[in-house]
């Protein structure tokens, strides 16, 4: 009795482009420099699409940090397109909803990470939010907020923290007047 293997080879699919949108080059500077929108919680899946799209943009991104609060695992490196990404976390320190971003050569940049399962009229609206440089500076918890308030989702689901209940109170510019007044300059992978 023989047995016979055979070879099947797969084409390999290309994994989905990153889902993100960036200011304009030129726009004022704010407290956020685009917005992300990730397919799931799993960073070693989705950093890698989102870096092919920074890296001919920005410089090579070396280095990543998100607050824990929504991401499960956080390895300490993540490979990507060529070189590897270290990442970190701050608990207290980052704003939850936001992705920092470093460059050796470039620089630092704060993105809005749109929950995965934000359906997809929401995410748009809030990705035109982060990239209008002509509204609120809000941060990317007051920006979720403002969101989530202007679409009556119900309070218990909206993020709560010391900087966001010091925006409610009057601390600065309320998250209710967000309007984006146009679509972002470079919107990938919608």
């Amino acid at each position: 009795m023989s047995a016979t293997t055979t070879d099947r080879h797969f084409p390999q699919r290309e994994p989905p482009a990153a889902r993100v949108a960036l200011k304009s080059p030129g726009s004022s500077p704010g407290l956020l420099d685009g917005a992300w929108w990730p397919r799931s919680r799993d960073l070693l899946r989705e950093l890698p699409a989102l870096i092919d799209v920074l890296d001919s943009r920005w410089g090579r991104i070396t280095r990543i940090a998100v607050n824990p609060r929504h991401w499960p695992v956080i390895p300490r490196k993540i490979p990507v397109a060529g070189h590897v990404v270290k990442a970190g976390w701050f608990k207290a320190e980052q704003d939850p909803h936001k992705l920092l971003l470093l460059s050796y050569t470039a620089g630092r940049w704060d993105l809005l990470v749109i929950p995965p399962e934000t359906n997809a009229p929401a995410a748009a609206r809030l990705m035109a939010a982060a990239t209008d440089g002509t509204g609120p500076q809000l941060t990317a918890s007051a920006l979720m907020a403002a969101g989530a308030a202007l679409h009556d989702t119900p309070a218990t689901e909206r993020p709560q923290d010391r900087e966001e209940a010091w925006e409610y109170e009057g601390g600065a510019t309320s998250p209710h007047a967000i309007v984006p007044a146009r679509p972002s300059r470079l919107l990938v992978g919608m």
